[in-house]
C-alpha cells in the first residue's frame, strides 16, 4: 500500500540516479521545497511525527518501511531542510511548547521555512559549551551579542537554533540557554565562508543587540547544554545514517560505483581489486552499523550508537571518493574529471557533524568504558 500511495507522487528511481552529498555542488532550494510539498500531505518526509504536524502518527516500523520505500523513487536535494526535519524538528518534538510547535513543525515538514544551528563560535572550536555569546533579559525579551561560524545554511535561512550564555557565574556548562533566532531580525550579519570545494554552505553570522522575545526560548532556563548534546546526536546519527555511496543495484545487488569500476576494467588489476574490495567491506560495514544504530535507538533519542554509525560513514565515504579519484589516474589531476566533487568534500567529512576525534571519545566513554578525558573546567 505504501508503495500505491508513493507510486502516485514520485517517479521510480533510475538506477543510475546520483545525489549529492551534504549539498556538495548544489544550491537548489525549489527542487527540495517542492519534493516536500508533495510529501507533507501524507506525512511521508517524516512519518513518526504527529499528523497535525505534517506527520503521519507512525510507529518506528513503519517508519522504517516508510524511509526505504522512498529510497526507490526520486528524490531532490534535501541538503538545505536537512537541520529542520533531522534536528530542530525532534528537538522541537521533544522539548518544545505545544505553541512553538504549531509555530514551526508544519513549516518545517513542507520546506516552507529552513532552519540553521548557532552552535560553533570562533574561540570555542570543538569545546561548544564554552560558548561566548551572551543573552541578557530585557523585560519579556533578550537580547543576543556575539558571533557564531560554520553555520550551514546561514545565507537562506529562516530561524536559527542558537545556544547563548544567560548566567556567566555558573560553570559554562550550566550557565547556557537556547533561543529560536529569525534571521531576518536587525543586528544580524550573515558571511559566506568558501569550502575547498567551491560551496559556500558555512557562514559566519555575527549578532550585534538582536532581541529575542521569551516566547521563543527553547527549553527551561539553563537547559542549553542539554538540549545542545541532544541536537548533536540527532545529526550524528543523521550524518551516519546515510551511504553517501548510492545504493545498491537491485538486479546485481552491488553499489552503482563498484559496478561502473569493474565495467570499466579497473578490477582486473589485483592490487586495484583488493583495495575496491576494501571500500566495498566498509560500505556493507557501514550500512550494518546503520541498521544497529537504528535499532538500537528504538524511535527515541539517538544514543552513542550515533558516534559510531558516523564513524563509520565518514571512512567508507573517504575510501571509496580516494580510490575513484586514484583509478582515474592523470586524469585526475583535472578538476572535471569524475568524482571530483566528492574528492574534495571528503575531508570535511571528518569535521563537520563532530570531529572523527570526538566521535571516537565518545565511544570510548560511554561504549568502552574508558576513563574520561580530563576535563578541568568542571
Amino acid at each position: 500500500q505504501i508503495h500505491v500511495e508513493l507510486a502516485d507522487l514520485l517517479e521510480t528511481r533510475a538506477a543510475s540516479s546520483g545525489s549529492t552529498v551534504l549539498g556538495a555542488g548544489s544550491d537548489d532550494l525549489e527542487a527540495g521545497r517542492r519534493y516536500l510539498e508533495d510529501l507533507v500531505g501524507g506525512g511521508w518526509m517524516v512519518p513518526e511525527w504527529p499528523s497535525v504536524h505534517g506527520g503521519r502518527d507512525a510507529a518506528p516500523a513503519e517508519a522504517a518501511l516508510i524511509a526505504e520505500a522512498l529510497g526507490r523513487y526520486q528524490t531532490a536535494d534535501l541538503y538545505p531542510y536537512g537541520v529542520g526535519i533531522n534536528l530542530v524538528g525532534p528537538v522541537l518534538l521533544a522539548r518544545g511548547t505545544a505553541e512553538q510547535q504549531n509555530r514551526w513543525l508544519r513549516s518545517i515538514a513542507d520546506g516552507s521555512e529552513i532552519w540553521c544551528q548557532m552552535f560553533s563560535e570562533p574561540d570555542a572550536g570543538s569545546d561548544l559549551a564554552n560558548a561566548g555569546m551572551r543573552a541578557e533579559r530585557d523585560g519579556d525579551e533578550w537580547v543576543l551579542n556575539g558571533s557564531k561560524v560554520w553555520t550551514s545554511r546561514g545565507t537562506y535561512s529562516t530561524w536559527g537554533m542558537c545556544v547563548a550564555r544567560t548566567d556567566a557565574a555558573l560553570p559554562k556548562h550550566r550557565g547556557l540557554t537556547m533561543f529560536t533566532v529569525d534571521m531576518s531580525s536587525p543586528g544580524i550579519e550573515v558571511r559566506p565562508l568558501e569550502q575547498m570545494n567551491g560551496d559556500q554552505h558555512f557562514t559566519e553570522v555575527f549578532v550585534t543587540d538582536v532581541r529575542v522575545t521569551d516566547e521563543n526560548r527553547l527549553g527551561e532556563l539553563g537547559d542549553g547544554w542539554g538540549i545542545t548534546v541532544e541536537t548533536l546526536a540527532h545529526e550524528r546519527a543523521t550524518i551516519g545514517g546515510r551511504a553517501f555511496g548510492g545504493g545498491d543495484d537491485s538486479d546485481v545487488g552491488l553499489p552503482s560505483w563498484l559496478e561502473a569500476w569493474r565495467g570499466s576494467g579497473h578490477l582486473v588489476d589485483p592490487v586495484v581489486r583488493q583495495e575496491a574490495m576494501r571500500a566495498y567491506v566498509l560500505h556493507r560495514v557501514n550500512q550494518l552499523t546503520t541498521m544497529r544504530a537504528t535499532h538500537l535507538a528504538g524511535g527515541g533519542a539517538p544514543g552513542p550508537e550515533g558516534s559510531g554509525a558516523k564513524l563509520r560513514s565518514v571512512t567508507a565515504f573517504k575510501a571509496r571518493t580516494y580510490l575513484g579519484k586514484n583509478l582515474a589516474g592523470a586524469a585526475g589531476m583535472l578538476v572535471d574529471s569524475p568524482g571530483h566533487l566528492g574528492f574534495m568534500t571528503a575531508p570535511s567529512m571528518s569535521i563537520r557533524g563532530g570531529t572523527d576525534e570526538v566521535q571516537r571519545n565518545i565511544v570510548g566513554e560511554r561504549v568502552l568504558g574508558l576513563p574520561r578525558e580530563p576535563s578541568v573546567d568542571r
